[in-house]
């Protein structure tokens, strides 16, 4: 039970990042569609749980050190090679994105420089990378349960405190600039974008695991929580849409309006959690190509940090618009590689028992 909670915040933390524990993920590809964001959250919801169980799954039963051995195996020679690249174009570029988040994050909830947070959040993410997997698995996995606090707070706040009827949120809510084009396809994007985030730690993460069975309910459990923390927030982004629609970050926006000091406290929490997905992309994109431990891992893992602290100066909410929406195209592929994954690998299995014997 302990492993099953820890694989499952740990691939909660994977995923929840900057724009997702803001809520301006949330706000871009569910509450913008109104009343029908219900619907996508619940299709996602279904979607992450079957595809979360996979991944860890995967992992587990190959015991794998990097997503290219499992990647290569479900997929084949040629489109294998397609989505090891599609996974490290959205490793690295998810990794620039939260050190942009911790930038805005700062800059909206205390007035600092852009410059202070992406700086603080390079540091922190580099001296973490030189230690071994599994304790960078605790660490990501044990800020998740005061998020998990935190929004069902702030969802309760906000059904409690609605102001206005449902047609008339809804009517603002759809007035929300998005570059999806409707509620199904934002849906699956979504999942598809962080399937193709989360790959390659949660197979990683998988790998750390003995068992494989209590690596599957893991990462189920871990994709039910997560799809449960979006039909949450978005109700909660709903119900107060007119008053945090044009906010980088919607989530802190509401905490604020509770309390300051809750909203510093909101503050940091979303720190931590751009913190675990930054420190889970740069460091499975990096153990794509060294040994973690190894000098050549450190010294690969701080060139990728420099380039990617100094891509960060993009802007957040503009990468989250169009960036995301792209890695969610792109990572349809992987998703239907996942979902036949179990199959391929029993067969194989089998393939080898036969050939044994």
């Amino acid at each position: 039970m302990i492993n099953i909670v820890r694989i499952g915040s740990a691939f909660i933390g994977v995923i929840v990042g900057a724009g997702f524990a803001s809520g301006q993920e949330i706000l871009q590809y569910f509450t913008s569609f109104g009343t029908l964001g219900i619907l996508a959250a619940i299709m996602s919801t279904v979607l992450f749980s079957y595809l979360g169980m996979v991944l860890v799954w995967l992992g587990s039963h190959t015991k794998t050190t990097s997503h290219k051995d499992v990647i290569f195996r479900i997929s084949g020679r040629y489109l294998g090679t397609v989505i090891d690249y599609i996974l490290l174009f959205t490793l690295f570029g998810v990794g620039v994105v939260m050190i942009a988040g911790a930038g805005s994050n700062l800059n909206q909830q205390f007035g600092l420089p852009f410059y202070v947070g992406t700086t603080l959040m390079t540091i922190l993410v580099i001296l973490t990378g030189f230690l071994k997997v599994n304790r960078v698995v605790s660490i990501i996995g044990s800020i998740t349960p005061v998020l998990i606090a935190f929004v069902v707070f702030v969802a309760i706040y906000s059904f409690i405190t609605m102001d206005g009827s449902f047609a008339s949120l809804n009517q603002v809510a759809q007035s929300i600039p998005t570059t999806l084009p409707n509620w199904f396809i934002s849906s699956v994007n979504y999942v598809s974008f962080n399937v193709a985030v989360g790959a390659s730690m949660a197979i990683v993460m998988g790998g750390v695991e003995k068992n494989p069975k209590t690596a599957a309910i893991g990462g189920l459990v871990g994709g039910l929580v997560l799809g449960l923390l979006i039909i949450l927030m978005h109700l909660a982004i709903f119900s107060k849409i007119e008053e945090v629609g044009t906010l980088d970050m919607p989530m802190l926006g509401i905490v604020n309006n509770v309390s300051p000091v809750l909203g510093t406290v909101m503050a940091l929490v979303i720190f931590g959690m751009i913190y675990n997905t930054a420190m889970g992309m740069f460091y499975a994109f990096t153990a794509r190509f060294a040994e973690s431990g190894t000098k050549k891992f450190k010294t690969f893992f701080v060139i990728t940090m420099i380039v990617g602290y100094l891509a960060s100066y993009v802007g957040f909410t503009g990468l989250v618009a169009y960036f995301y929406p792209l890695i969610g195209y792109l990572g349809i592929i992987l998703m239907f590689a996942l979902g036949i994954a179990p199959i391929i690998i029993k067969k194989q299995d089998k393939k080898q028992q036969d050939e044994n014997m």
